[in-house]
């Protein structure tokens, strides 16, 4: 048995979470889970919105699955998960898409796994006010190590999967030095990996290029804030944020979670599509090294997506999170 750390969550969290622990449960996971929270939910029960205990927990169990969390407005609260990126150093933000049948895009032929830089760039934190002047500065801080890391795990990845590409994005044209820092890594790295091609877009035309012929593309790699871009439009390629998987890895410590928000709207409806969630959990199984059981209760999700009527709102369903569930337990093989 593997123990993992559980995060719920706010919002619609705990109740995708307990999707997942009963899919998990019919398909006999060998994992057991440690629940820890934080967010909205532990700071207004008079906590901290990182407790002391969730730190502890991931500190011994060194993998995790989260569901959405929600930072406080206002109030100069940094984000959560920037600040559990930052504090465990999970470098590697990995986002697959990958077009499914059943879930209908003007998109057929989608299967994306983009790498972003998860640590450095326009998210380090580096803010500064000038008040006298009204001039606010935000440093895109990027070291050779981080882009060194980012690129090598995206190369990495692309041999261990037999991938044939990896496309570097980037602005080095107007960014002299740190676009420039970024694409050198990937230059210098590309040549011990000879099987793959390297490729190298400028963001601008990335985006463009996603929206008209998104099939062309393997692995990507690129920095912090076109990322954070790239990923959710490449979720919308493939059905939105509520079907395409996260995670967070980094040297020894993993954090797999559900990219999508809170949705406090419908929190306690009992509608939620807890899609995202458990694709995060199947990546975990594999990062653990759960193949088998992995690729089961995918091909039961999968089956589960080809009847819309056993789905949830979101996919033209009328299935609660529970009915999902209990649904994709049908199909398990």
């Amino acid at each position: 048995m593997t123990q993992i750390t559980l995060i719920p969550g706010d919002g619609i969290g705990p109740e995708i979470t307990e999707a997942v622990k009963t899919i998990f449960a019919a398909a006999e996971v060998p994992v057991t889970w440690e629940v820890e929270n934080a967010g909205i939910t532990t700071h207004n029960a008079g906590g901290l919105l990182i407790p002391v205990s969730l730190i502890a927990s991931l500190n011994k169990n060194r993998v995790a699955l989260k569901g959405p969390i929600t930072t406080p407005v206002g109030g100069g609260f940094k984000s959560i998960n920037v600040t559990l990126r930052q504090m465990f150093d999970l470098y590697q933000n990995v986002r697959p898409a990958k077009s499914t049948v059943g879930i209908e895009t003007p998109f057929k032929f989608v299967d994306i796994v983009l790498f972003r830089e998860n640590t450095e760039g326009l998210y380090s934190g580096l803010e500064f006010y000038d008040e006298r002047h009204g001039i606010a500065d935000a440093i895109a801080r990027v070291t050779k190590d981080g882009c060194d890391k980012i690129c090598r795990a995206a190369f990495e990845y692309a041999r261990k999967h037999k991938r044939k590409k990896v496309t570097v994005v980037h602005k080095a044209n107007i960014l002299k030095l740190a676009g420039s820092l970024f694409i050198n890594s990937a230059k210098t790295i590309a040549p011990e990996y000879p099987e793959i091609t390297l490729d190298d877009k400028i963001i601008d035309n990335m985006c463009m290029q996603l929206v008209n012929k998104p099939e062309q593309f393997d692995v990507v790699v690129t920095t912090n804030l076109f990322g954070d871009i790239l990923s959710d439009l490449c979720a919308g390629l493939v059905g939105g944020l509520g079907v395409v998987a996260g995670a967070n890895i980094g040297k020894d410590m993993a954090i797999f979670e559900a990219v999508h928000g809170s949705a406090p709207d419908i929190a306690g409806k009992g509608i939620a599509n807890p899609t995202a969630l458990l694709r995060s959990a199947l990546m975990m199984l594999h990062h653990i090294n759960e193949h088998e059981h992995a690729n089961r209760i995918e091909a039961a999700l999968e089956e589960t997506f080809k009847h819309q009527e056993q789905c949830t709102g979101d996919l033209g369903g009328k299935a609660s999170t529970q009915e999902f569930a209990q649904n994709v337990i049908s199909h398990l093989q």
